[in-house]
């Protein structure tokens, strides 16, 4: 739709409760790139967050212990980790899928879709590439 974020950053500063702090901001980053694909990617937000980041932490920590529910906060951080990481805990994931459903798995370390046979009480799948052409 061709819209300018920045001019909507400028325009919410008149009305919202954030007002213009965060806003402005906002605002600058979306002037200095207006492609920016996520706003934790702009110089000047990524480091205020990595300045704050130890204390976000302890404040989820904090909450926590007492049992408070921070489902915003909590969330958002592990966006912003999962964001900023080459390699996610996905593989865990695949390779609950393989163990349980012989749904293979692929590495980092090379090309290919792999299958393992965890126990003994795990039988061969067959053929994978016969499975990954949907013929098993």
């Amino acid at each position: 739709w061709d819209v300018n974020l920045s001019e909507c950053a400028r325009l919410w500063k008149g009305g919202c409760i954030i007002r213009a702090a965060l806003l402005q901001k906002i605002q600058d980053a979306l002037a200095r790139d207006s492609k920016l694909p996520n706003l934790i990617l702009d110089p000047v937000i990524a480091g205020e967050l990595n300045e704050r980041t130890s204390a976000w932490r302890r404040v989820i920590v904090t909450a926590i212990a007492y049992g408070i529910a921070t489902p915003a906060l909590s969330g958002s951080l592990n966006y912003f980790d999962s964001y900023r990481r080459a390699s996610l805990p996905a593989n865990m994931t695949q390779a609950q899928r393989d163990f349980f459903g012989g749904h293979t798995y692929e590495r980092t370390d090379r090309e290919g879709v792999f299958h393992t046979e965890w126990t003994d009480a795990h039988k061969s799948i067959g053929d994978i590439s016969e499975r990954m052409a949907g013929n098993v």
